[in-house]
């Protein structure tokens, strides 16, 4: 099965410097939420047509993603001409790329009736309450026509069944079809309506759920949208045995996967390719983007970007976790720690007011409050290696290249440049210096001798 995506349009009622279809729902650009529904239905092929900034939708797509661009953009029946050389699937399904709702089950369904009825083309409609704008279906036994509101007489706009653009082609009558269409219209454009009028055999599917075909023409439909398609996540989670607080807070993206017993607190975003595991605890305030969360993990007010969390890790409150970190097992990270292509061994602890960058820590680690591992050097980055069972005291610089033993103690206020060996204690610091008398109450100033 052969998908083609339309994704040409400027959308200029978005009031947008960008292409609609990249407007993110959840954090994914619609377009992608279109080309994921055509995978999960079976399509082995993907074409997207663009047009309007044509390399700002083909840089969000995945590599195995076919695009062609439209210019000049000449209507719906054109975009597909300009993907004629894939049009030699007998299965094509052609989808708006602003139809970011339709489940892949209603896409399944549109390629086997038009199969299993041996249709040249069969589309999905709806019935809205009012069907003013949308295009009328007028049906003839085997034939059907779509007739735009603005041509349709006062007997055919009271038709309430209206095409929602997303049709299932055998692929020689849409091949043969486009070939025949014509611009005599006053827009002087091509119509991929016009091909249903061509078919002999041609029907409609009314689609169960409207909001599946909803399209997105501006930022308060966008909005709309947004709110559906959190919902519809939300309550397929929380069916399978996720507990959400309260669900009109969160917002979890459409490739997440969360475990069971996993409880999400208020006000926590979740986008991404990223795995929760069971018996997770996300508290509110936190947001996590393609990450790998492992079981029984508590993560609470922190931002997890690109990392790793193992089973048993403690994340927070107000910790931060950069592209490359990982938490290993039983491992806690507390407030005001930032790690950046770091590893945390097996229950190391670092709870408050540190950064580690390019460091890998052992296990069973004590990091004391306010180190740094200084890793850059102006030019480059190093790296720094702390064994297991050291102990960081506070407020300690660690000038990378450099490595700390097993069972190493560094003193508390040290700025240690050089490799300690293990069973060390290494500190370096100024000699306290005491002045007796040389200050006194006298605002600061040296008393006169």
């Amino acid at each position: 099965m052969t998908g083609i995506v339309l994704a040409a349009g400027q959308g200029t009622r978005m009031k947008s410097k960008y292409p609609k279809v990249i407007h993110r729902i959840l954090d994914v650009p619609m377009v992608n939420w279109v080309v994921s529904a055509l995978r999960k239905a079976g399509a082995d092929r993907i074409v997207v047509v663009t047009g309007y900034e044509a390399s700002m939708v083909e840089d969000i797509l995945d590599d195995d993603i076919i695009s062609v661009r439209q210019n000049p953009q000449l209507g719906t029946g054109h975009a597909v001409m300009t993907a004629v050389d894939y049009l030699d699937d007998e299965e094509i399904v052609v989808i708006a790329g602003d139809e970011p709702l339709v489940r892949p089950s209603t896409l399944k369904e549109l390629v086997f009736a038009r199969g299993e009825r041996d249709l040249d083309v069969v589309f999905l409609t709806m019935k809205p309450s009012d069907p003013t704008g949308y295009g009328r279906v007028v049906k003839d036994g085997n034939r059907v026509k779509i007739v735009e509101h603005r041509d349709a007489d006062s007997e055919t706009r009271k038709i309430n069944e209206v095409n929602s653009a997303i049709y299932a082609f055998r692929g020689s009558f849409l091949r043969s079809a486009i070939s025949r269409l014509s611009n005599n219209n006053d827009q002087k454009e091509y119509y991929l309506t016009d091909t249903v009028a061509m078919a002999e055999k041609a029907d409609t599917i009314i689609v169960e759920d409207a909001r599946e075909v909803l399209g997105v023409n501006d930022r308060i439909q966008l909005a709309e949208i947004n709110s559906i398609a959190q919902r519809r996540i939300n309550e397929e989670l929380m069916k399978n045995g996720v507990t959400l607080v309260d669900p009109s807070t969160c917002y979890i993206g459409p490739e997440v996967q969360i475990g069971i017993d996993t409880v999400i607190e208020p006000m926590v975003f979740i986008t991404g390719r990223t795995t929760v595991g069971e018996g997770c605890l996300i508290g509110p305030m936190t947001r996590i983007e393609n990450s790998k969360i492992e079981d029984n993990v508590e993560i609470v007010r922190s931002e997890v970007s690109s990392a790793d969390v193992r089973s048993g890790a403690r994340v927070g409150p107000l910790s931060r976790l950069r592209p490359g970190a990982v938490v290993m097992n039983d491992a806690h990270v507390g407030n005001f720690v930032e790690l950046k292509k770091t590893v945390l061994g097996r229950r190391s602890k670092a709870q408050h007011l540190t950064y580690l960058g390019d460091t890998n820590v052992g296990e069973d680690v004590n990091i004391g409050a306010g180190t740094i591992t200084c890793n850059y050097d102006g030019k480059n980055k190093h790296k720094t290696e702390i064994s297991d069972r050291a102990f960081i005291g506070s407020n300690t610089a660690l000038v990378a290249p450099v490595k700390i033993g097993e069972n190493s103690v560094i003193a508390a206020g040290s700025a240690i440049t050089e490799d300690v060996p293990p069973n060390s204690l290494a500190f370096g610091r100024a000699r306290q210096v005491v002045k007796e008398g040389r200050f006194s109450n006298n605002n600061g100033q040296e008393e006169k001798s």
